[in-house]
């Protein structure tokens, strides 16, 4: 009386091919998604972080360089993670190496 009949469900096999393409064209927006990203955004951050990584351990005694505190100097001593900056005749700051923003052509600073 309260027990209704069940019926079975026909060709299980034709819905788990079906339902396998369709997860797979579900995620494939994602994946384009991030590897959209990674071009636009994440190869060139790296680009960038390589050059400035290999203009820093490039610095040499005299060259003219900018910090990333926007102060303008030339270099008088190199250490292994600092450098001393002459910023005006006589005065002489110590940085850190990654300060440096970027290296000026020579003959900039007067």
């Amino acid at each position: 009386m309260f027990i209704s009949t069940a019926y079975a469900q026909t060709a299980p096999a034709a819905a788990a091919e079906g339902g396998l393409q369709s997860s797979l064209m579900s995620m494939l927006p994602i994946v384009l998604m991030f590897v959209v990203l990674y071009f636009i955004m994440i190869r060139p951050q790296m680009k960038k972080q390589k050059e400035h990584r290999s203009m820093v351990e490039a610095l040499a005694k005299g060259d003219e360089v900018v910090t990333v505190g926007g102060m303008l100097g030339r270099v008088s001593s190199v250490g292994d993670n600092q450098l001393g900056l002459e910023i005006a005749s006589g005065v002489e700051v110590q940085i850190q190496r990654h300060a440096v923003a970027q290296v000026l052509p020579k003959g900039t600073l007067k």
